[in-house]
């Protein structure tokens, strides 16, 4: 009875961390959610914009409870601020991503305690191995939503990467075409939607804030701040010197276009002579040996065959 008890638990505690996740893949702001949801659609879709709306309310409930939760376990170290950090570069910028991070921690950790109490009860192991499944079930669940956000930040860094030097050809496009920087920034960032869209973001957002009243060396200089790249680290640090110093925008960013064209090929040529070193532990591991099978296999039994006789004979 005992361990049916557990096991509910952790299969309520898993549900509960999947209803979290669904939230925090999602960040749309409320006001948007809302506006969009007051359209009106007729007689045939009322019955979605029903379904819609209360799932919208748990998922806001879910958020309410989660960020209290956080707000209450998250620790005031400097830690906070690397969190925060990685959250933005990963696409979560809201206040609370972080103390709803935390709070999923902790309930996937607790849902690791509860599979690793199962399966050393069920496994008939000695007790310094259960204690062993117990720890490694917490850990892993500690560690699964970090490693979930590292992987998340690191694509979207590489997304951004790459679609860098294409939206740099079109801002010089726009550029010597006759537009603004400011008009540059918001067409460029409506055309590279189809391309990349964690990179159109980043550039609407630079719009939405030098509309806003923020001056425009300050907005680029968030742009790098919230992705955490190098390379437009780089470009900010361009235009904030192009503009301050008052050189030509076109010229500069056509320099700075083929650098990052070049910066692109190098990489790649870098990850394709890693390959042949990436293959090797699989082709050692596992392709060498079903060649050797395969190849000395017959040999190996037909001198079995004849040492066999050979002794049969003696």
């Amino acid at each position: 009875m005992v361990w049916l008890i557990v096991t509910l638990v952790a299969f309520s505690v898993m549900l509960f961390v999947l209803s979290a996740s669904q939230f925090v893949v999602q960040p749309e702001t409320r006001l948007v959610r809302k506006r969009l949801q007051s359209v009106p659609l007729g007689d045939v879709g009322i019955r979605e914009v029903r379904e819609r709306r209360r799932r919208l309310a748990q998922r806001e409930s879910l958020e309410g409870f989660l960020e209290a939760f956080g707000a209450r376990v998250a620790s005031e170290s400097g830690r906070r601020k690397s969190l925060r950090d990685m959250l933005m570069h990963a696409g979560y910028r809201r206040p609370s991503a972080g103390f709803i991070f935390m709070a999923t921690r902790v309930f996937t950790a607790g849902a690791g305690f509860a599979l690793g109490v199962l399966a050393a009860t069920f496994s008939g192991a000695s007790p310094d191995n259960r204690i062993l499944m117990v720890l490694t079930g917490v850990l892993m669940g500690w560690m699964l939503p970090f490693l979930y956000m590292k992987r998340r930040m690191r694509r979207r860094q590489g997304e951004i990467q790459r679609a860098l030097p294409d939206a740099l050809d079109m801002m010089v496009v726009c550029v010597e075409a006759g537009m603004g920087l400011n008009q540059a920034l918001v067409r460029v960032g409506e055309e590279m939607d189809r391309v990349s869209r964690a990179l159109a973001e980043e550039l609407a957002l630079v719009s939405l804030e030098i509309r806003a009243g923020t001056p425009r060396d300050e907005a680029l200089r968030h742009l790098g701040d919230r992705t955490g790249i190098a390379d437009v680290r780089s470009f900010v640090s361009m235009l904030v010197q192009t503009d301050r110093f008052g050189t030509s925008i076109g010229q500069a960013l056509r320099i700075h276009a083929d650098e990052s064209r070049t910066k692109r090929r190098q990489r790649a040529e870098e990850e394709a002579a890693k390959l042949s070193v990436k293959l090797l532990i699989p082709i050692v591991l596992f392709i060498f040996p079903s060649i050797f099978i395969v190849i000395l296999g017959p040999a190996a039994l037909q001198l079995g065959e004849l040492f066999g006789t050979l002794g049969g004979g003696q």
